[in-house]
């Protein structure tokens, strides 16, 4: 009578091996599709946050606040590169003399795409802006994982319901 040995020989090792590269190489790309539209979610709910933080802080201090991508002290159209906001008291649109930078965000992921079609968005002290969209494009410029967000002239802001943004 032989003994009786617990454990796994190699070949049904290898064979679950196997199974589990199948299910996760059919899995993989799901995973991805649904990354991405967490991303999206995540960084477009940042940027409605800081703008709900600087037309906060132009009515609380009285004065304009300026939220832009910022090359050497002065706005540009760049938004993947993140953004300032910033008491613009100076020069329009520009860090300068007595200028306080309030907050920076960090730039987006280096694989997604940013719309925004002014280069400045500016909150007069009553917390009126111009009104825009600003579109968020994880991984290519239209991906379907895409999400704006609303700006209204009013300064508030509200998740776009659009279903076919993209990033062009």
């Amino acid at each position: 009578m032989r003994p009786i040995q617990n454990g796994f020989t190699l070949i049904e090792l290898m064979v679950t091996l196997v199974v589990a590269m199948i299910l996760v190489g059919v899995g993989a790309p799901s995973l991805k599709s649904m990354y991405e539209g967490y991303r999206s979610d995540s960084e477009i709910r940042k940027v409605n946050q800081s703008l709900q933080f600087a037309r906060s802080h132009a009515v609380s201090y009285g004065s304009r606040v300026t939220m832009c991508p910022i090359v050497s002290g002065s706005c540009n159209a760049d938004w993947s590169k993140g953004f300032k906001i910033f008491l613009d008291n100076g020069t329009l649109n520009k860090i300068d003399g007595d200028d306080e930078v309030l907050t920076v965000i960090g730039a987006f992921n280096s694989s997604d795409f940013v719309s925004f079609s002014p280069k400045a968005i500016n909150f007069t002290t009553d917390g009126l802006t111009s009104a825009g969209l600003f579109i968020y494009c994880p991984g290519s410029k239209s991906s379907p994982e895409s999400m704006g967000l609303q700006i209204n002239a009013s300064g508030t802001a509200r998740f776009s319901t659009a279903t076919n943004l993209n990033c062009n």
